[in-house]
C-alpha cells in the first residue's frame, strides 16, 4: 500500500491517479496508523508553506513524517516542506534535509511553469534509467538552495535543487506524475525501492 499524504495541500488526486495506473494500491489519507503502516509514502503538494506546516502540526503529522522509515517522497511543495525553513510565510518545516527555499527574484518569468531539463549530479536509484537532460514539468515560485543531498540540478532564473535524497527520503521540486513518460519512469523507481 501506498499512502498519499493529505495535508490541506492540492495535487494529491493526480498523484494518485499515476500511481494506481503503475498497478499499485494507493490511499490518499491524513491518518497517522496507514502513513505509518504504508510501504512507500508519498508526500505531495501545491500550496502555501505556512498554512500546509500548520494542518500537518495540528495532525501530528510533522512529528510522524520525520520519523518515517520507508521510503518517502515529497514532490514539489512537500520537497520543499522536507527541507528547515522557507522564505515562503517565514515558515520553519520538517527540517529533514537542511536546505533553506528561498523566493525566486522578482521578474515576468516566475513562477517558473513549463518544462525545463534537469541535471543528474549524483546517481541515485530515484534517477535509474533517466538520462541528463531530460525534460520534467514545474510549477513553482519557491526553490531550494543547491546543496550535498542534490542528485540533480535545474536551471532557470539561477541553480536550484530538482531532486534530492538522504536515506529513506527522497524529494522532486518537479511533478513526475506530470511529467510523461520521465516522471512514470521515476515513479516506477521509487515504488520498486
Amino acid at each position: 500500500m501506498v499512502a498519499i499524504i493529505k495535508y490541506n495541500a492540492g495535487n494529491t488526486q493526480s498523484v494518485f491517479n499515476a500511481v494506481q495506473r503503475l498497478g499499485y494500491e494507493a490511499i490518499i489519507t491524513d491518518d497517522e496508523a496507514l502513513i505509518k503502516n504504508a510501504e512507500k509514502v508519498i508526500f505531495p503538494g501545491v500550496g502555501e508553506a505556512s498554512s500546509a506546516m500548520k494542518y500537518l502540526k495540528e495532525k501530528g503529522l510533522d512529528t510522524l513524517i520525520k520519523k518515517l522509515q520507508q521510503p518517502t517522497l515529497g514532490i514539489c511543495l512537500g520537497q520543499q516542506l522536507m527541507c528547515q525553513y522557507s522564505e515562503e510565510g517565514n515558515t520553519e518545516c520538517l527540517g529533514i534535509f537542511p536546505i533553506r527555499v528561498k523566493r525566486f527574484p522578482p521578474t515576468d518569468i516566475v513562477p517558473h511553469m513549463g518544462w525545463n531539463t534537469i541535471t543528474i549530479t549524483r546517481n541515485n536509484i530515484l534517477l535509474k534509467n533517466i538520462e541528463d537532460f531530460s525534460d520534467v514539468y514545474y510549477v513553482h515560485n519557491f526553490y531550494c538552495e543547491p546543496s550535498e543531498y542534490n542528485i540533480a540540478e535545474t536551471q532557470y532564473i539561477l541553480p536550484f535543487s530538482a531532486a534530492l535524497q538522504k536515506d529513506n527520503f527522497y524529494a522532486t521540486q518537479f511533478h513526475p506524475e506530470k511529467s510523461a513518460d520521465i516522471g512514470e519512469e521515476i515513479l516506477k523507481n521509487f515504488l520498486s525501492l
